[in-house]
């Protein structure tokens, strides 16, 4: 992706330069020649050719923000609920348990 950049660039500048050394040609048209048909557009095409990149990193970034999360409230939890039998903390989420008592049904 970047040869085609740095390829796209070098013909950007050379038009350019044939702008700027014409004898028609302006040094301020040079510019704008390089700016219009160079900068601008490939600035514009890298950024939607790096969008993928850019969520991957972003994704990866989540997940590594999670599973520290995680690993903090897995050692913050640990220690309370390590002297307990696994069955009177069977999912160790840290989490209040559910109602203990069950709902009376009333039949109709």
């Amino acid at each position: 992706m970047y040869l085609i950049a740095i390829a796209w660039m070098y013909v950007v500048l050379m038009m350019a330069v044939a702008e700027a050394t014409s004898p028609q040609g302006t040094v301020i048209g040079a510019f704008f020649t390089f700016l219009l048909y160079g900068l601008l557009p490939l600035s514009i095409l890298l950024y939607i050719l790096g969008t993928p990149a850019r969520k991957r990193r972003l994704r990866a970034a989540e997940a590594a923000e999670d599973a520290a999360r995680a690993a903090a409230a897995e050692a913050a939890v640990e220690p309370a609920s390590a002297a307990l039998p696994a069955s009177a903390a069977p999912d160790r989420s840290g989490h209040a348990p559910g109602d203990a008592i069950a709902a009376e049904r009333k039949e109709a």
